[in-house]
């Protein structure tokens, strides 16, 4: 296999003392914000390697490698897992109930470990620091409400001095030795959205005495798929409801006084997702003046399109042919979401899919509950970080 040299430009004790890592992690995961044990391993092996470091946004880890002076280059891990019940058959399963490492976080953080160990022993001048960071899958048991990890740490402004951050992050369905970016806006802008509207409760068989929240609820929907199709007819959005509930107990002769949506906007492009949102909010009180209700959005847990500097990534065009050859891939943007953004937005950066996929017949892509993740790709994982940072330096 074409992955098969790049495992050797790590030693093999170190390779396997990894694997070990992320075994342990994988069978250990947490929530987002409560990774203590995930935290206290991290912290084990950077006073085994002597490299000081300080605790960020409750159970993050920030440390830092100085050797002269120089620019900073800020390595990023996130630590978190997923709420799930893992189904992969691995030995090393999750042990805790319904927590499950589905989005390759344990790998993430190994991948950095790796990259301490092999940066020890290197020359240059300058700093790097380790961001092993918490809760990036969400903002649930966040000390700030509303904010992620990745948001909370960009917001102390910790970061603000460095030449540039970097970030990997594991792809499944990629084979191991391939390596894919995409400049400009790579991830989108995401938010959840609530949205109430308040009528007029009364009896089914005397509608001229109500404000239906249901009817106007149904329309406000198909407008609003309509403000996507003609914002953004080419360029990548979704607005998706997901969740409809009625406040108060249902009947069949009952009109009820509220009824609320629930869903989730992604939008590519930063300017596109503020055009939308505007006329969402003028949609809305246009209906309200229609039917004389009241409609209420809340936009919660948002995320910016995720940054990649293209000048940054082609100062590491080197590093990524000596590793990866012609596996390069260059892709347009996708509408997911990733707080890494979050640090793109403050400072150059440039974040990686990195292949990962497990030679078997069906694979699964991330959040899923049979995902595996090949971890032949985490020497080459560190390796890419170590040589990003020295190439920058």
């Amino acid at each position: 296999m074409l992955y098969q040299p790049y495992i050797r430009v790590m030693q093999e004790t170190l390779f396997q003392k990894l694997i070990q890592i992320r075994r342990d992690i994988h069978a250990h995961p947490e929530l987002g914000f409560l990774e203590h044990r995930t935290s206290s391993l991290v912290q084990r092996e950077l006073q085994s390697l002597e490299i000081p470091f300080e605790s960020v946004a409750e159970t993050g880890v920030l440390a830092t490698m100085k050797k002269g002076e120089g620019p900073i280059v800020v390595l990023r891990a996130d630590m978190d897992a997923l709420p799930l019940k893992e189904d992969t058959g691995l030995y090393f399963s999750s042990v805790n109930d319904n927590i499950m490492h589905a989005c390759g976080h344990d790998i993430h953080t190994t991948m950095l470990l790796g990259a301490a160990h092999l940066l020890k022993d290197q020359n240059f001048d300058g700093t790097v620091k380790f961001l092993f960071q918490p809760s990036e899958e969400g903002n649930l048991r966040s000390p700030q409400p509303g904010k992620s990890g990745g948001q909370i740490i960009a917001e102390t402004g910790k970061l603000e001095s460095a030449k540039a951050v970097i970030g990997l992050h594991v792809n499944p369905l990629m084979r191991v030795g391939s390596l894919s970016f995409t400049n400009g806006e790579a991830l989108a802008n995401v938010c959840n959205f609530i949205i109430t509207v308040r009528g007029k409760s009364g009896h089914a068989g005397a509608l001229e005495h109500v404000i239906d929240p249901v009817l106007i609820s149904s329309h406000l929907i198909v407008a609003a798929q309509s403000i996507i199709s003609h914002t953004a007819p080419t360029q990548p959005a979704v607005l998706a409801f997901t969740t409809t509930e009625i406040l108060g107990q249902p009947a069949y002769n009952v009109i009820p006084e509220t009824v609320v949506l629930k869903g989730s906007l992604r939008v590519l492009n930063l300017d596109t997702y503020s055009l939308i949102v505007e006329r969402m909010t003028k949609l809305m009180k246009g209906m309200e003046i229609s039917y004389e209700c009241k409609i209420d959005m809340e936009l919660t847990a948002y995320y910016p399109s995720l940054l990649n500097d293209s000048g940054l990534n082609a100062q590491l065009k080197s590093v990524q042919e000596k590793l990866f050859g012609e596996n390069v891939v260059s892709q347009g943007g996708q509408l997911i979401a990733e707080d890494f953004a979050f640090y793109s937005r403050q400072v150059p950066s440039v974040f990686y899919f990195l292949g990962a996929a497990v030679n078997e017949e069906q694979t699964y892509f991330l959040h899923h509950p049979k995902v595996k993740f090949n971890e032949d790709c985490i020497p080459l994982g560190s390796t890419f970080l170590t040589e990003a940072a020295l190439q920058l330096l």
